[in-house]
């Protein structure tokens, strides 16, 4: 049986092609602009392309994500706390703790030994500690959103950030610039901010480990190290973390 698994979120629309017997056969990863279900149609074509399957022989898709309503061609929509809690158990059935730190929102999940979900928190009401928090503190400090794990690891000293508001936190960084702070410095006081507040939503849930951890954010390593250091117990990430609610999505749909 082959399935599809469509996660449109804020920034990136992806989609998996998974197959009951044989696995994930692929996957894409496009933005979602302005036009969530035209970006799930092209995540989709490129998806199946890779598969080297045609959308006929798709016998079952789920949409999730905040753009799930828009995508009428899928036969279930279903919410991203479920797939990404789905998504991750197959990849680690161990875990129990969930983060998810995506585009403009975060998630915290606590999971049984069943892989379902006994609790969870979501901040989706600010872009604060998420992607496009990283991206406006990226410009502002003049560097490649890429090469901020790697700058950040430069140092072991960090300057405090008081603020997560993106706005305000924007201008701190500017102002810190100003008075001669190292990027480096400033960079790990970022990600030790974005530690901080994950760390609360985390604990609000109930720490458990083994954690795992998915969305674009998982792939900023120094994120992801200076959660471990707050939480104090290390942190499994997908080799494409941004992809697991997608992969939930496909699983469900062939589950059900």
């Amino acid at each position: 049986m082959i399935t599809a698994g469509i996660d449109v979120g804020s920034l990136s629309t992806d989609v998996v092609i998974y197959h009951s017997d044989k696995g994930m056969l692929s996957y894409s990863i496009v933005p979602t602009g302005v036009n969530g279900r035209r970006a799930a149609e092209t995540a989709l074509e490129q998806a199946l392309l890779s598969a080297g399957v045609s959308f006929g022989q798709v016998q079952a898709s789920v949409a999730t994500g905040y753009g799930r309503i828009n995508i009428e061609f899928a036969d279930k929509r279903v919410t991203e706390i479920t797939c990404h809690a789905r998504g991750i158990f197959y990849l680690y059935p161990s875990a129990r703790t969930v983060i998810d730190i995506g585009g403009q929102d975060s998630k915290a999940i606590r999971l049984n030994s069943a892989g379902k979900v006994l609790d969870f928190v979501m901040n989706d009401k600010c872009a604060a500690g998420t992607g496009r928090f990283l991206e406006v503190m990226a410009g502002a400090l003049e560097v490649d959103l890429a090469e901020m794990a790697e700058l950040s690891e430069k140092t072991a000293a960090s300057v405090p950030i008081s603020s997560m508001c993106t706005v305000f936190a924007e201008s701190e960084v500017v102002s810190l610039l100003a008075a001669g702070n190292a990027r480096e410095q400033i960079i790990r006081g970022l990600h030790e901010a974005i530690a901080d507040r994950t760390a609360g939503m985390v604990h609000r849930v109930g720490l458990e480990a083994p954690v795992a951890m998915t969305g674009g954010v998982a792939k900023n390593r120094g994120v992801v190290r200076a959660l471990e250091r707050k939480l104090g117990c290390p942190i499994h990430v997908p080799p494409e973390p941004q992809i697991a609610g997608a992969l939930g999505a496909a699983l469900l749909a062939a589950e059900n």
